[in-house]
């Protein structure tokens, strides 16, 4: 009888260690918090007080409301991969609902999105740097060429690292860099309006505006596509169950400092507001030269992630897939196609401003229409 006892109850100890959950790997919350925010908090900054400007004070209400919006079908996008545990991007979402010819439409529309912003960075960096340094040209085996061309290829050496690195747990640094980034850049407007002889003297605005009521719900929309990474950074994780509270805190602290970039740069320059509230800041200012020197971190904190997906479904269809390797070459080439069309391709900025708008509203109706 002692004898059986002895092994029920050793039975019953090892019955948990039996079943105890394996040890996943992956990126943990904190991480893919800093991700989410970089992936939110972008280069949108900086338009956001042109919109408020466009739209009035009321147009503060649409911001809230286009983030609430994105939350939601940020939150209908992750119920979509929990139906199959096949689902891990947006294409095979498009499979699911619509077949093959659902996946080859969707996968068209979200990797061009996704290569036209990382051109439109590469574009951006190349601009503002040319602007902070005019006189700078680049002698390239033996050819001189432009400043602006020069700072294209400066920026994507500068970033091909990071798109070597394949786990975004690793990469979090990076995201971190980049949400730092733009804490810096609010806390510099505010201290040229507070301390720096800016002031906030335009006090009174106008309430709503009608006619700039398109453009400011554009831009804030703008501000929140990231929906075509959100697939990419959910897999990431170690605990998929928390990205619903990935979501909260990544749109809580992005439109906080939405709202807080919009509110302090409509307060200094009013309906003077430029496209870019950099483009508004006195050079001579140290304040305004730490926020125009704080912007060029952004594209190259976010570069990695907008080609995460694209190097990922790239690689997903060559042998060797696990090859560190190809992964390298695969992605440097990706990088180096980018770099081809920012070159090649003149004035491509402009017309980005407009496919991006575009292409973030057209994620939030194909997410409702899926659901």
């Amino acid at each position: 009888m002692d004898t059986k006892n002895m092994e029920i109850i050793e039975s019953q100890n090892q019955y948990p260690q039996l079943h105890e959950p394996p040890l996943t790997k992956g990126t943990t919350f904190i991480r893919t918090c800093f991700n989410g925010v970089n992936t939110l908090s972008g280069v949108g900054i900086l338009s956001v007080p042109y919109a408020l400007s466009k739209g009035g004070w009321l147009s503060l209400l649409l911001l809230v409301l286009v983030a609430v919006l994105c939350f939601y079908t940020g939150l209908l996008l992750r119920r979509c991969m929990e139906t199959d545990p096949l689902i891990k991007s947006y294409p095979d979402i498009g499979h699911v609902a619509f077949g093959r010819k659902g996946r080859a439409m969707v996968s068209t529309f979200l990797y061009l999105e996704l290569f036209f912003v990382a051109v439109e960075f590469l574009i951006m960096e190349g601009d503002n740097l040319h602007k902070l340094f005019p006189k700078k040209s680049f002698a390239v085996f033996g050819s001189k060429i432009g400043g602006k061309q020069g700072f294209v290829l400066l920026t994507a050496v500068v970033v091909l690292p990071t798109t070597w690195l394949r786990s975004l747990g690793v990469l979090a640094y990076v995201s971190a860099g980049g949400v730092i980034a733009s804490l810096i850049l609010v806390l510099a407007v505010f201290w040229g309006g507070a301390f720096d002889g800016i002031g906030f003297h335009e006090t009174r605005g106008e309430l709503w505006n009608w006619n700039g009521s398109s453009t400011a719900i554009s831009l804030f929309t703008f501000c929140y596509c990231g929906h075509a990474v959100f697939p990419t950074i959910c897999n990431s994780m170690k605990d998929k169950s928390q990205f619903p509270k990935v979501l909260v805190v990544c749109f809580i602290l992005s439109t906080i400092s939405y709202g807080s970039m919009a509110i302090f740069g409509y307060l200094m320059f009013g309906e003077d507001l430029k496209s870019q509230v950099t483009l508004n800041l006195p050079t001579k200012n140290m304040s305004s030269k730490i926020a125009i020197y704080t912007t060029l971190i952004n594209p190259i904190s976010k570069y990695a992630l907008v080609v995460a997906p694209i190097a990922t479904a790239v690689e997903e269809t060559f042998p060797f897939r696990e090859s560190k390797m190809m992964s390298c070459l695969i992605r440097t080439c990706i990088v180096m196609s980018t770099v081809f069309v920012a070159l090649v391709v003149p004035y491509f900025g402009y017309l980005m401003a407009f496919i991006g708008t575009y292409t973030a509203l057209t994620d939030i109706v194909k997410e409702v229409q899926l659901k």
